[in-house]
């Protein structure tokens, strides 16, 4: 008996430390670095062509700690306990690694791990490259377990949900699970009734609240939400409501940290990565925009007299925080990359995603020492 015992402690101490970890990916499409290392962009919340509310962002994030004020989870939590990236102004640099800089590429090299060059629209086409959520459900100790929340209605087509059997949600559909709780009833019926103003776009709160109902009720190892509502009020001029959809985002992700920490079975075992899918300009006559100078020459030809594309839509950001998650980048002289996000993800759960796509660029300088 006692051989037995010591037979069992032995093979308890050689499994992976972190085999159990839980992920969360985030990401917020087109949301600058400037609004989140700087808070906002006095210029622009002050142009009544842009900011019909420009008193209540002054008055609610303008001054000093501008940032913090916009986004408090990220400055006040993210910063402080786990890695924040991308701050241009002082010296960090990461950018995208596709050549167009806008979403459907952009989504794409965060989820593989690898620009596709073909992927070259914003098409409804399906993915022809295995994301990570496709691969990590096809695991055995993942399977089932992967769902994916975004409000952009190409979503279904960028992660394959017909070929990877990953549960979609997003667009305007409503949850269809086989059991639906009375939140989801809920949310079901206010999704028909209170409008959008995208016809491809749904409200974020919607995206949000079925992600969160998920977390809680059916407890997934990986969860993937894609918030959209910046990129869109950001196209339609509005940089007002780019602003409050920036708040409102950081409010959103801060209660799903605060359920993660909530929860004995999330509590210390779980991962959060928050990323964007492109940047956007910097000035004026382009903050609205994004492509490259390639993209403006094809699919985005409607920016063509932008003779060098948007510059600065291939800069982006990252935010880490979790149990392997260090707070001192190790960083070298090179730019980090969108293409990184997906090895980074793969590894936190002690898995190899390199190994599976010799293309995917490699993990994050974030990541502690994995004991095992």
């Amino acid at each position: 008996m006692k051989n037995r015992f010591l037979a069992l402690l032995l093979l308890t101490l050689c499994l992976p430390v972190y085999a159990n970890d839980n992920l969360i990916l985030v990401t917020i499409d087109g949301l600058r670095w400037q609004e989140v290392f700087h808070g906002i962009d006095s210029s622009l919340a002050t142009n009544k062509a842009f900011s019909a509310r420009s008193e209540k962002l002054l008055t609610d994030f303008g001054g000093e700690n501008s940032a913090e004020k916009l986004m408090p989870f990220f400055h006040h939590t993210l910063a402080r306990e786990g890695a924040f990236y991308g701050n241009k102004d002082a010296g960090e640099c990461m950018q995208l690694s596709n050549p167009w800089f806008f979403s459907y590429p952009g989504y794409n090299e965060i989820l593989t791990g690898s620009a596709d060059p073909a992927i070259d629209s914003n098409s409804k086409k399906p993915n022809p490259n295995t994301t990570i959520l496709e691969w990590l459900n096809q695991q055995s100790q993942f399977k089932g377990q992967v769902y994916a929340f975004g409000s952009w209605d190409v979503f279904p087509f960028i992660i394959n949900e017909a070929r990877s059997k990953v549960p979609v949600n997003a667009g305007f559909q409503p949850a269809a699970f086989s059991k639906l709780t009375p939140m989801e009833q809920t949310l079901n019926e206010l999704q028909g009734e209170i409008p959008s103003p995208w016809e491809t776009v749904r409200l974020d709160a919607f995206t949000h609240h079925y992600a969160l109902e998920t977390l809680k009720q059916r407890r997934p190892r990986v969860l993937y939400i894609a918030y959209g509502e910046t990129d869109d009020f950001a196209h339609d001029g509005e940089y007002d409501q780019y602003v409050l959809a920036a708040h409102r985002t950081d409010q959103f992700i801060a209660e799903l940290w605060h359920t993660v920490q909530s929860s004995n079975h999330y509590r210390d075992n779980t991962t959060l990565i928050v990323t964007t899918d492109h940047g956007r300009g910097s000035t004026q006559e382009d903050w609205q925009h994004h492509a490259s100078k390639a993209a403006t020459q094809g699919y985005m030809k409607s920016l063509a007299h932008f003779k060098d594309g948007i510059i600065g839509a291939n800069d982006v950001w990252f935010a880490a925080i979790g149990p392997r998650i260090d707070t001192q980048l190790k960083l070298s002289d090179t730019c980090l990359s969108t293409n990184q996000i997906a090895a980074t993800a793969v590894e936190v759960l002690g898995l190899n995603w390199q190994k599976q796509n010799s293309h995917a660029g490699n993990a994050l300088p974030i990541l502690q020492e994995s004991e095992l």
